[in-house]
């Protein structure tokens, strides 16, 4: 299970540090599929993982590529309804719960496949300010959704995140992929303190993926620089619409 855990890893990681997101969305079924993990450990182990390589991609964002308030607006809404959301992962069936995760990447993959340049507004104001009357309640509720799916789920929501921040929101992209980053570690950390009591894996297993994802996140945030970025939204996009279908079968299947 090492092995499979690492190359997975690997994989996670690099979507991180490419978009931004979208390594939290593959990381459960990575894990399910993959490793051989069940449902119910790999949603707070891939939280773990994704939490984890998320921390370290951002790292070379920190001082310019990071919108810290609203990071920190959208997270904290967030931390809110991922308790909710996890309350309601424990009263549904995990067919149901793997068939919505389904349904939620082919709507993720089809919005990447449209165009992700900020449009600007309220929130991303040319001279590089925020008017926050007409913002905050757009961050907040953009927090309140990718919040709940992150304890449902096990995902981070850079998948929801990177296209809300952007066309949204209006973030550039160069602030975009840094703030998104930032998010999912605070929703990360929600959503594990949401599972606090259901992390009963192979700590071995979880912590090869993870530090195979971080290393990875840290190469492909270099190498995501140098690519342009609709062959990166468009290549994840349909890498994510084959994962959806194999996840949908694999539900309905069992």
């Amino acid at each position: 299970m090492i092995l499979p855990a690492l190359a997975f890893g690997a994989i996670v990681g690099g979507l991180l540090g490419l978009v931004g997101g979208g390594g939290s969305i593959l990381a459960v079924p990575a894990l399910v599929y993959g490793v051989g993990l069940p449902l119910a450990a790999a949603i707070p182990g891939s939280l773990v993982v994704v939490g984890a390589s998320s921390a370290v991609a951002v790292l070379p964002r920190v001082r310019r590529g990071v919108n810290w308030r609203l990071a920190v607006v959208i997270g904290a809404a967030g931390t809110l309804t991922a308790y909710l959301g996890a309350a309601v992962n424990r009263m549904l069936d995990q067919r149901i719960l793997l068939l919505v995760f389904a349904a939620i990447m082919v709507v993720a993959a089809i919005r990447m496949l449209r165009t992700t340049e900020a449009v600007g507004g309220s929130c991303a104001l040319p001279d590089g300010g925020v008017e926050w009357r007409s913002c905050l309640p757009k961050a907040i509720l953009t927090g309140v959704v990718v919040g709940f799916l992150t304890g449902l789920l096990g995902v981070g929501g850079g998948f929801l995140i990177v296209p809300a921040l952007a066309l949204v929101l209006g973030l550039p992209m160069a602030l975009t992929v840094g703030t998104s980053l930032v998010i999912i570690v605070i929703n990360s950390l929600a959503g594990l303190a949401a599972h606090a009591g259901e992390m009963h894996f192979d700590w071995m297993v979880v912590g090869a993926f993870a530090v195979a994802a971080m290393a990875a996140s840290l190469i492909a945030g270099r190498l995501g620089r140098r690519l342009p970025e609709p062959v990166l939204k468009r290549g994840f996009a349909v890498l994510v619409l084959v994962v959806a279908v194999y996840v949908a079968v694999q539900a309905l299947v069992r």
